[in-house]
């Protein structure tokens, strides 16, 4: 990244923007940074003004406590601010609930996005999110940063062998560094239900994105949003799972924020 703003309560934001055009803001999701959707950016940066970005507590951006969903909101302010006063967002995972609250919030935002935003669709989900809220916030609090990282990755759906094989990945230390960041995203999740009542306030139009080779959770929960904004449309992208190609879903994008 190589600017920096400031967010309201003086976190210093990490970001970089490319291409000309209307400006798109991306969010990334949990354990990711603004280098995660680089390569979407990348393609989108030929029709747009693409704006990647550090969520805080992450990458080259600072960390103010105590944490609250309202300042990354205000995280977003800023950059939108920054860049003219307007923006559209596209959010990925649980960057998908911020852009939707954010959107919520009256920041001046002109479309949404969203791809697999995971809230939970049974009580069976919901009664396993709290239990990792608590397990999470515990080992967060006694600084078993490794821990944190394992119960994320056991949310996500990672067998045990593959989270053994990834604490021995050169990868596993820059995870760590940034597992405190997962409370945030927890913290955005809010109990993990979709906020019908918040969704429902969005004035702006929003599609929301699933692939058809994730599970059949991860569909519902995006027709689900879809189904709660005033201005939704949900859509399916063919043989795409959470770790959508970059090439697939810009076309897409970019057929939304054209209009």
């Amino acid at each position: 990244m190589d600017k920096n703003i400031s967010s309201r309560d003086g976190t210093s934001l990490a970001y970089e923007s490319a291409g000309r055009g209307a400006t798109i803001v991306l969010v990334s999701g949990a354990m990711s940074t603004g280098a995660t959707v680089a390569p979407l950016a990348a393609r989108l940066a030929e029709r747009f003004r693409v704006v990647v970005y550090d969520r805080r507590g992450r990458g080259g951006s600072g960390d103010t406590p105590p944490y609250a969903v309202e300042r990354e909101v205000e995280d977003l302010a800023a950059l939108i601010e920054a860049m003219g006063g307007e923006a559209a967002l596209y959010g990925v995972s649980s960057g998908g609930a911020l852009a939707l609250r954010a959107a919520a919030s009256g920041l001046p935002v002109r479309q949404v996005a969203v791809y697999e935003t995971p809230y939970a669709m049974s009580e069976e989900d919901l009664g396993e999110r709290a239990r990792y809220t608590e397990r999470l916030t515990a080992a967060l609090g006694e600084g078993r940063r490794g821990d944190a990282v394992e119960l994320f990755l056991r949310l996500t759906g990672l067998g045990e062998d593959v989270i053994r094989g990834a604490r021995q990945s050169p990868m596993w230390a820059g995870m760590e560094s940034i597992a405190p960041s997962l409370a945030y995203d927890d913290a955005v999740m809010g109990d993990g239900s979709a906020p019908r009542e918040l969704l429902s306030s969005i004035p702006v139009p929003v599609l929301s994105i699933a692939g058809d080779a994730s599970p059949a959770w991860m569909r519902a929960a995006a027709r689900a949003i879809a189904e709660s904004v005033p201005r939704g449309t949900y859509r399916t992208l063919g043989g795409q799972t959470h770790m959508v190609e970059p090439d697939v879903l810009a076309p897409v994008l970019a057929e939304h924020f054209a209009r």
